[in-house]
């Protein structure tokens, strides 16, 4: 655990009590989910691999906070078995647009000693409607990043819209920094299909502007199918 997991942890607990303590008002609500995928493209990049993901989690909201938890199968060609992710956060709103302030912690499961892989992100996110769709941006920062990377910052614009009674199209833009080397842009774009009101398929291009870094940063279509309960 990095020194930056116990503040998040910290963050985590007082925002579940702060919720639990509206929950009179909003009343509190716990939803799942769980998924596969032909891959785990995160920002662009393979985690498994370039292998099939196997993912799940568990969300609880009262009224504009939230907390969860989300847990993946990832591939570091070491004895690294899992990601495990506690994040919370606060959703208020700013005349039409929804903010999204939260922190993310994430936990890797029997990673090699020293590898220095957990790792904490704190998030300003907004969107707003755009027509029946909406337009977004948000800022991820971590001040001791993944493995060897120090100070990080993931910047992005998205957008989605519904085309269809059951479909949707999103895509996003993404500049991922680091203090040091290996910055890179990456994007996606894709379609949404609700099978049902709790399983949905994604099917999206991935892909970064830098392939020279190794084939888990080259483009590749990544199909998704979830069940939200």
């Amino acid at each position: 655990m990095t020194k930056f997991a116990f503040p998040a942890l910290l963050a985590i607990g007082a925002l579940a009590v702060s919720a639990g303590a509206v929950s009179a008002q909003a009343g509190p609500q716990l939803s799942y989910n769980v998924g596969v995928a032909s891959d785990y493209a995160f920002r662009g990049v393979s985690q498994t691999d370039e292998n099939a993901q196997l993912f799940g989690g568990v969300d609880l909201t009262a009224g504009k906070f939230y907390a969860g938890t989300w847990a993946s199968n990832v591939d570091f060609n070491d004895s690294t078995d899992a990601e495990i992710d506690l994040y919370a956060g606060f959703k208020p709103t700013l005349g039409p647009a929804t903010l999204d302030l939260g922190v993310i912690y994430y936990g890797y499961v029997d990673a090699p000693s020293g590898a220095d892989y957990a790792n904490t992100e704190f998030k300003v996110a907004a969107s707003v409607p755009a027509g029946k769709g909406s337009l977004g941006g948000a800022v991820f920062y971590s001040p001791d990043s993944f493995g060897a990377a120090d100070e990080a910052t993931y910047y992005e614009v998205n957008g989605s819209y519904p085309v269809a009674a059951k479909w949707s199209v999103s895509g996003a833009l993404g500049r991922q920094t680091y203090k040091g080397p290996g910055d890179y842009t990456t994007w996606n774009l894709g379609a949404a299909y609700a099978i049902n009101d709790k399983l949905a398929l994604d099917l999206r291009y991935v892909d970064t502007d830098q392939h020279d870094f190794g084939k888990l940063y080259d483009s590749r279509a990544v199909a998704t199918l979830k069940a939200t309960f």
